[in-house]
């Protein structure tokens, strides 16, 4: 066995921060949450992997487990967890039966829990996963089953590459169940080419980047200028959030819906990626054309949310929910970094040192796109030539 550096949890640091801040999720201090540890590595099995983490980003399932903000996971998890499900890495050993990899191959973790009989995910891994072990760390062993291939040679960058692997999957499964089931309603023949609308960050702009790869009309609603500046670059129409008071009212959401069916030519949005954000829901609904689809994808902000289901019901509108995409959907997820995804990544990339505060900042939402942290001080041959220029503190 040996030992490696590597952030964790504890429900003791949950509670104490729930108790400063009065229960105000607004107000905790990720960094008092998210501390830097030593983990003991299992020793490496017949199946299993020895990984050198390259990368990582920063991801909102370790803000909801810090600020304890829908259930208290830690706590679930027997009062220590260590978070981080979304890393780039390098093989450094492999097990006696493992075939698919070879050493010093660079590879991307999913983050797939447990498989059911479909192969979709019943728990998340580094969440709520019983005794998994997140990424968030400088070595890690992992079953081979929980690993995919990078494409190097696809055109982005190391970091680009690291804000994907989670997040990639996500908007490729969310893309694929919108669009199949806006077909069992209405034929390519009907429709060729859809409105398709996404609200947010990292997986909302990779959505709208799978439909505008297969020519459908593509709006992006965000509040950060950033992210919106990049996508108009590619030819995304982009919509800002904050014109329209990030909907807190029925007069902001009307005003929202006029625009949505000036630029549609008043058909409105045929599918929307809203990701259950707050008062996000409640605007795409109210965007949705005619046998419109509304996917959804996490719970950030809320586990519950209401809507009228008579009007939906008229408009034929069906709201769909998912989780995330099987291990085979991983891997082809990452066959479109470079020619589909082109991630928008925040101007700082961190240092493992820094990554409370990157977390912090995430929690704030102060970034400028999805954040990356440098995990490893000296990257392999292989992606030396992939690196920006390095994060402060190299």
């Amino acid at each position: 066995m040996s030992i490696t550096r590597a952030y964790s949890i504890t429900s003791e640091a949950v509670a104490k921060e729930r108790e400063r801040t009065g229960g105000d999720t607004s107000q905790v201090d990720i960094t008092k949450v998210l501390t830097l540890d030593t983990l003991t590595l299992p020793e490496l099995g017949p199946n299993d992997v020895k990984l050198k983490i390259l990368a990582a980003s920063a991801e909102h399932n370790i803000d909801h487990a810090a600020t304890a903000d829908t259930i208290d996971i830690t706590k679930v998890r027997g009062g220590k967890m260590y978070p981080g499900n979304s890393a780039v890495g390098e093989v450094i050993e492999i097990g006696s039966l493992v075939k698919r990899f070879k050493v010093g191959e660079i590879v991307a973790t999913h983050c797939n829990g447990e498989p059911d009989q479909y192969g979709y995910p019943l728990r998340i891994w580094a969440y709520d996963q019983p005794d998994s072990i997140g990424w968030y760390s400088e070595e890690a062993v992992v079953g081979e089953w929980q690993i995919v291939h990078v494409p190097l040679h696809c055109g982005l960058s190391l970091w680009e590459m690291a804000a994907l692997p989670l997040r990639a999957p996500t908007a490729y499964h969310l893309w694929r169940r919108a669009l199949g089931i806006y077909r069992l309603k209405v034929s390519t023949e009907r429709r060729a080419v859809l409105n398709v609308l996404s609200f947010g960050g990292g997986v909302g702009e990779l959505f709208v980047m799978l439909a505008k790869s297969e020519g459908h009309n593509v709006y992006f609603c965000s509040g950060n200028p950033e992210r919106r500046a990049a996508l108009e670059e590619i030819g995304i129409t982009a919509i800002d959030q904050q014109a329209f008071n990030r909907f807190k009212s029925k007069d902001d959401i009307k005003a929202f819906s006029k625009k949505c069916k000036d630029l549609t030519g008043g058909e409105n949005m045929h599918v929307v990626c809203d990701m259950l954000r707050g008062p996000v829901f409640d605007a795409g609904l109210a965007v949705a054309a005619r046998q419109g689809v509304n996917v959804s994808s996490g719970w950030q902000l809320s586990q519950v949310v209401s809507y009228n289901s008579t009007v939906q019901s008229v408009k034929q509108v069906t709201i769909d929910h998912m989780h995330y995409e099987t291990i085979e959907g991983c891997q082809a997820a990452t066959e479109l970094y470079g020619r589909v995804f082109k991630p928008t990544i925040h101007k700082e990339i961190y240092s493992f040192e820094d990554l409370p505060r990157c977390m912090q900042e995430l929690h704030d939402n102060t970034q400028t796109g999805i954040p990356i942290i440098r995990i490893a001080k000296e990257l392999p041959p292989a992606v030396k030539t992939l690196s920006m220029a390095p994060p402060k503190g190299f």
